[in-house]
């Protein structure tokens, strides 16, 4: 059976082999020679301005799907403002499809009553089901993060909007079955989650649901990268639930002058033509040493170019980066301690 996409290839391919036969017949008929060539010549200015046309109207559709497909990001995956709360954010995705843009990553960062909270995650798969359990989940946290006193609040709200639409979705393919069949392809869809609260005083809270850990960027001469400290993760969203009493781990401090690089596990699993993985700290470390006031915008930047050069541009996987950098004064504590020294 033919589908509708198929109907314009296949006309495509009968009027080619129709202008064929009849330019062999013209030829092949003897004692003509003038009459086929000048048959054969309007011929092919017929089906060469067919074709002009054809070209034109493809480049169209593509021109509009690509704009409809911007949109759709710019709404989705909107840029965040450049300050929030005392902190400076940056935040951009790298596809790893060729014309794409958009895809299962997601990330947003809110100024709330409980303190900054962030959100960064990845939903398994590409494509349109991707981006509808990102727009699930992202619609949820935006939300919640307002709603929700505790961040395991936000964290349950989440998980029930992506139950939700995987019900949802799984009627929609499966009008016969269970909504909890578990042959159902939208089933077997889950999406890795990682939440931080980030308090006035720089203390953070985190929750991680199959998600990579953050960087924590130090200052000083030589800076320091390490992961930011937390507790084992959980499994992420729509493969298990989320525990009712879930709590976040305490997850140390981001200091003035210190950044925070979110990242989508895309960023470490590059690989280049060797096989070598992206070394993410040690350009982290290396974009730090060689700008000392380093912002968040740069330090995307930079990223994003070393990915691209470690892996001659052919990404294996998407890759979204959020950068915050705190840029409070920093506050005294017992002795006059300020900091990273304070007890």
């Amino acid at each position: 059976m033919t589908t509708r996409g198929e109907m314009p290839q296949v006309r495509r391919v009968c009027v080619l082999a129709w202008g064929g036969a009849a330019v062999f017949w013209e030829l092949s008929s003897p004692g003509r020679l003038g009459p086929s060539l000048t048959t054969c010549a309007a011929f092919l200015l017929l089906a060469g301005g067919w074709i002009l046309h054809v070209r034109r109207g493809l480049l169209g559709e593509l021109r509009r799907s690509r704009e409809i497909a911007r949109a759709t990001q710019r709404v989705l995956l909107r840029p965040p403002p450049g300050r929030i709360d005392g902190l400076a954010v940056s935040a951009a995705q790298l596809s790893a499809s060729k014309g794409a843009a958009v895809g299962g990553d997601l990330y947003e960062a809110v100024a709330t009553a409980y303190g900054v909270r962030v959100v960064i995650g990845d939903v398994r798969g590409h494509g349109l089901p991707a981006l509808a359990a990102a727009a699930a989940v992202l619609g949820s946290f935006r939300e919640a993060a307002y709603d929700e006193p505790s961040l395991g609040g936000v964290l349950l709200r989440m998980e029930r909007s992506l139950r939700r639409h995987l019900r949802e979705r799984s009627r929609a393919e499966h009008p016969a079955a269970c909504a909890a069949e578990p042959g159902s392809p939208a089933a077997e869809e889950f999406v890795t989650v990682l939440l931080l609260e980030i308090a006035p005083d720089g203390s953070l809270l985190g929750l991680n649901c199959g998600h990579p850990w953050p960087y924590l960027l130090g200052p000083g001469p030589v800076p320091y990268v390490r992961p930011l400290p937390g507790g084992e993760p959980l499994p992420p969203l729509g493969v298990l639930p989320v525990p009712a009493d879930v709590r976040p781990y305490s997850c140390g401090e981001l200091a003035p002058g210190n950044l925070l690089v979110l990242h989508t596990d895309g960023a470490e699993d590059a690989r280049d033509r060797q096989g070598r993985f992206f070394p993410l700290p040690r350009i982290l470390a290396g974009e730090r040493t060689r700008e000392p006031a380093l912002t968040p915008a740069r330090l995307v930047a930079g990223v994003h170019a070393a990915l691209l050069r470690h892996t001659g541009g052919r990404l294996s996987d998407d890759v979204a980066l959020l950068v915050l950098r705190n840029d409070r004064a920093p506050t005294a504590g017992p002795a006059g301690l300020t900091g990273p020294d304070r007890p």
